[in-house]
């Protein structure tokens, strides 16, 4: 289905701005958008209602190069403690 809207200037800007941000086409984000709205309007009340979520937008499971996540993480905290200030 094709719709065209006419938006103002203001909020195309601010939408053209964040799809840049997120490195996707005006649509791509508008859509993005749009999806999310019944998330908006009726969040996850429970931590297995967000696991749920996470699952159904593919989240989880999302970079199968991780193994073993804690010791991903363990990684990443040890690098972040121990880099140089520039």
């Amino acid at each position: 289905m094709s719709i065209q809207v006419e938006l103002p200037p203001e909020l195309e800007s601010e939408l053209s701005t964040e799809a840049v941000r997120l490195n996707l086409s005006l649509s791509e984000y508008i859509l993005r958008v749009l999806s999310i709205r019944k998330v908006l309007s009726n969040p996850p009340k429970t931590g297995a209602e967000l696991v749920a979520y996470w699952q159904s937008e593919g989240v989880i499971n999302s970079r199968p190069d991780i193994s073993d996540s804690q010791v991903y993480a363990r990684n990443l905290r040890h690098q972040a403690e121990t880099r140089t200030q520039i």
